[in-house]
């Protein structure tokens, strides 16, 4: 199959890539930039496993042509951190034990971001309601909650 050259810009940098017509954005992340974050769970946008921002809105690079990102500004959990410095999302998982197996955390923590950047103090039912389409197996979303509740502007 013909490949397209498309330029992406993922987490503040712009890189060329050759990729074939379908093609998705997690798999040009994970195989051909080697971003490991993102992950595959479900291959069918229900678990949010592999959700990473586009223009700072949450979606699911699964489902995601590589193509389709072309021109939008990509962020990823490894482009969170800053100068080696966690992002406060980060270390406030870290902190409420938001974290166990760690294979929801990135989609977890880019979704919470969006949240955040729009309501910088939301509700416990708006967090909820944003993080709805990511899905977790291990914490009861409890910690979670209380982690993005942390991160918030205004909170301890």
């Amino acid at each position: 199959m013909k490949k397209e050259l498309i330029e992406l810009r993922v987490n503040g940098e712009s890189c060329e890539q050759a990729v074939e017509p379908q093609r998705t954005l997690l798999e040009a992340l994970r195989e051909d930039l080697g971003l490991t974050g993102a992950k595959e769970a479900c291959g069918t946008g229900e678990c949010g496993a592999c959700t990473v921002l586009m223009d700072g809105k949450p979606i699911l690079s699964c489902l995601t042509l590589a193509i389709e990102a072309q021109g939008k500004e990509i962020t990823t959990i490894e482009g969170l951190s800053k100068a080696g410095e966690l992002h406060p999302l980060q270390n406030a998982f870290i902190q409420y034990g938001a974290i166990q197996c760690g294979y929801c955390t990135s989609g977890m923590i880019l979704n919470a971001k969006s949240i955040l950047d729009e309501n910088p103090k939301p509700s416990r039912e708006e967090i909820l309601k944003g993080l709805e389409g990511n899905l977790c197996r291990c914490t009861g979303y409890n910690k979670i909650l209380e982690a993005v509740m942390a991160a918030s502007i205004g909170k301890d």
